[in-house]
């Protein structure tokens, strides 16, 4: 059942418009003129609002114009009796979502009521989606070794220098990379992440590079690679201290050059990417062993950033549990739980070796398992 705003300043045609409606189960609210409809509009949220054009004192153009202005996320569908091309066409370039001429064809009204709310639960499923996504890209904790990693992203982020992230595994090296790029300014260019640890050696040329058809066995098609993918924009590799040595060496030239070339072509692409990179390992002892580029080493590490482990910030722990529990009662839609001070206590007190991601799956573990309030119990128990 949807929530619908009609108005028209003649009242045949808004109750008509009810009676259809009210029989599909929707709920309708009427106004007679355009000044009434938008204090109407502005005093409860609608799900879908139909406006006449021609109305004294304000008419349907003036109102949608108004309405756009206010922020009103409602889809607004103009209706006419005297509806020609140019008046829908301005109606469109003025934001509203639909037009529809007098008489009102039944079945034209139920569609297109439809496809505005099929339009509002995409709006809703991606405002969702963009703020489970931004959860997930926080800092939390207020440490002075954090206070330190988000003083550095905020001088760094602005310009084009690469930076290398290095850190314990589950530290956090793929949210500062993240963040990189959010407060960069390319974020509204491509983000492309490469786990350079998950890609068969054989295969990494190709995924960071692309390839031509025929250029080996399994080469059906031509692929595009991800330098290629995140041109203009930012490309992240994570892990890149287990990247082969003869890919290290292809990155170098892209760094060194900015251009490529795909796996089985004697064509340079030229290609404007911003290189962020991370790893758990100590790139000087790789260097050392023969298993590192020393050259490439000094591309990457214009800017070090150092992702302190969990255990190195210890006082952030409750601040986390506090994220953590929010985030996955949500994600579960389950009643929200807390923490008791003694529980938490006993967080603190241990080793964290899988740092915040090994934090994560112990808060959910007892969320899952434990009671509405856990307890330090709780937590000798199924921690």
């Amino acid at each position: 059942m949807a929530k619908i705003l009609i108005i028209d300043d003649e009242r045949s045609i808004r109750n008509t418009m009810k009676d259809i409606l009210e029989f599909e189960k929707h709920q309708v609210v009427l106004a007679e003129n355009g000044k009434l409809g938008l204090e109407t509009a502005l005093s409860a949220p609608f799900d879908v609002i139909f406006s006449d054009i021609k109305m004294p004192e304000m008419d349907g153009i003036e109102l949608l114009t108004a309405l756009k202005e206010q922020e009103v996320e409602a889809p607004v569908v103009m209706i006419s009796g005297h509806g020609n091309i140019d008046t829908a066409v301005e109606c469109i370039k003025k934001g509203a979502f639909d037009f529809i001429e007098k008489p009102i064809d039944l079945n034209r009204l139920l569609i297109t009521i439809r496809n505005a709310l099929d339009k509002n639960n995409l709006v809703v499923e991606t405002k969702n989606l963009k703020k489970k996504i931004a959860k997930r890209h926080l800092m939390i904790g207020a440490s002075a070794p954090l206070e330190k990693v988000r003083l550095m992203i905020e001088r760094v982020a602005p310009t084009d220098a690469r930076v290398l992230i290095t850190g314990e595994n589950g530290t956090g090296k793929e949210v500062v990379a993240r963040l990189l790029y959010e407060q960069s300014n390319r974020v509204n260019a491509p983000f492309v992440e490469v786990n350079c640890a998950a890609i068969p050696t054989e295969l990494i040329e190709s995924e960071l590079f692309g390839h031509e058809k025929g250029a080996f066995t399994s080469a059906i098609k031509q692929r595009i690679g991800k330098f290629e993918q995140a041109d203009t924009g930012t490309i992240f590799l994570d892990e890149i201290g287990d990247m082969s040595l003869s890919a290290q060496t292809k990155v170098l030239r892209v760094l060194q050059e900015s251009e490529l070339t795909r796996v089985g072509s004697d064509k340079s692409i030229k290609v404007n990417v911003r290189v962020l990179a991370a790893t758990n390992k100590n790139l000087k002892k790789e260097i050392e062993a023969g298993n590192f580029r020393e050259d490439l080493f000094h591309r990457l590490n214009v800017i070090p950033i150092h992702v302190p482990s969990l255990d190195d910030r210890k006082e952030d722990i409750p601040l986390l549990i506090s994220h953590f529990c929010e985030l996955i009662c949500s994600e579960q839609g389950t009643q929200l739980k807390n923490f008791d001070a003694k529980a938490i206590e006993k967080l603190q007190a241990r080793a964290w070796t899988g740092n915040i991601r090994e934090l994560r799956n112990v808060v959910e573990r007892l969320i899952i398992l434990g009671g509405l309030s856990i307890s330090a119990d709780d937590v000798e128990m199924f921690a």
